[in-house]
C-alpha cells in the first residue's frame, strides 16, 4: 500500500494561480487553501491612516494537498519550480504523513478516501 502524505506550501498570495496551475498539471486533482499570516526571515511593514506599524507577520497562503499516487517529491519539485524567485519570502513546503483519511459522504478509508475526487 503506498504510503498518504500532506504537503503544506506556504508562498506569496500572488504566486497562487501559477501554483494551482502547476500543481493540476503534476495531476493533483484536490487541495485547500487558506490566507495564513507568518513571518521567517523577512518582516513585514504596515501602514495605518499612512504612520509605518511595524509589524512582524506577513499575508501569505497555504495550499495543502494530500496525495498517495502521486510522489509528495514531485509536489516539491514542482513548487520549487514554479514558486523559487531566488528572494526572501518565496516560501516553505513541509510535508507529513498521513496516518489514515475518511470520506464523509462515503465511509471510504484510506487512499479509497482519495481517489475520485476533482474538487479543482
Amino acid at each position: 500500500m503506498n504510503k498518504i502524505y500532506k504537503v503544506d506550501i506556504i508562498t506569496r498570495p500572488e504566486m497562487f494561480d501559477n501554483l494551482k496551475t502547476s500543481l493540476n498539471k503534476l495531476g493533483v486533482t484536490g487541495m485547500t487553501v487558506s490566507d495564513v499570516f507568518g513571518c521567517g526571515i523577512e518582516k513585514g511593514d504596515m501602514y495605518y491612516r499612512g504612520v509605518k506599524q511595524e509589524v512582524n507577520l506577513i499575508r501569505k497562503i497555504m495550499v495543502s494537498v494530500v496525495v498517495s499516487e502521486i510522489p509528495y517529491e514531485k509536489v516539491l519539485d514542482t513548487a520549487e519550480k514554479c514558486l523559487k524567485t531566488g528572494n526572501i519570502g518565496d516560501g516553505k513546503c513541509f510535508v507529513t504523513e498521513v496516518v489514515d483519511t475518511l470520506r464523509i459522504r462515503t465511509g471510504e478509508r484510506g487512499k479509497d478516501a482519495l481517489m475520485g475526487g476533482n474538487e479543482c
